[in-house]
């Protein structure tokens, strides 16, 4: 069962937190691929100047400023690409970085994608890694994630057993010192 719009209906933080445990999925031609989100990071309109919609809209930005349960998908260091959650109303800029992602279906098209020596702990633990395990490039930016081929998906287990913590976020000049970051504690797919 995808996410519904009661799950995105809340705070970025809080959706940030919430989106550990839950599944995101891509389809494609080669098959199914999915894991359990394991890192996200917040990232906020006002007072967040770590955040690409911090200074306004602009073109790379637009889809921040859409309707949420969308994907923003940015292209960074000219090398990889980096997916997020848009989370507020249409208008204000919020979003989620999905920044890691423990495999559970398809690991040998992961494996084929990211190169067969990669070790399974590192296929998809850090968020270029992530879209390239994935598949996930421009070309899904403006996708709504409740419909395939990139959905999230609820996890109905006990999640809630997962220790969580909020730190700071990862490799940003700004804003280091918010805990906007969230983690399953201890878990072995983290980015490093």
């Amino acid at each position: 069962m995808a996410l519904d719009n009661h799950f995105f209906s809340f705070k970025t933080e809080e959706i940030a937190r919430n989106l550990l445990g839950q599944y995101l999925c891509r389809e494609t031609e080669e098959g199914l691929t999915s894991g359990l989100i394991v890192e996200t990071e917040a990232y906020l309109s006002e007072h967040d100047p770590a955040c690409h919609a911090s200074s306004g809209k602009t073109k790379r930005n637009a889809t921040m400023f859409g309707p949420p349960v969308r994907a923003y998908i940015y292209f960074i260091y000219g090398n990889y690409f980096c997916f997020n959650v848009v989370t507020a109303p249409e208008g204000k800029g919020e979003a989620v970085l999905i920044r890691a992602v423990q495999p559970l279906e398809g690991l040998d098209l992961m494996l084929q994608r990211r190169g067969a020596q990669c070790s399974i702990n590192n296929l998809s633990s850090g968020p270029g890694k992530l879209c390239q395990a994935f598949a996930i490039d421009k070309s899904l930016d403006g996708h709504d994630l409740r419909q395939k081929p990139l959905y999230l998906k609820e996890n109905k287990t006990e999640y809630d057993r997962w220790q969580v913590e909020a730190t700071p976020r990862i490799g940003i000049s700004s804003a280091q010192d918010k805990l906007l970051r969230f983690i399953i504690s201890g878990n072995k797919y983290l980015s490093r």
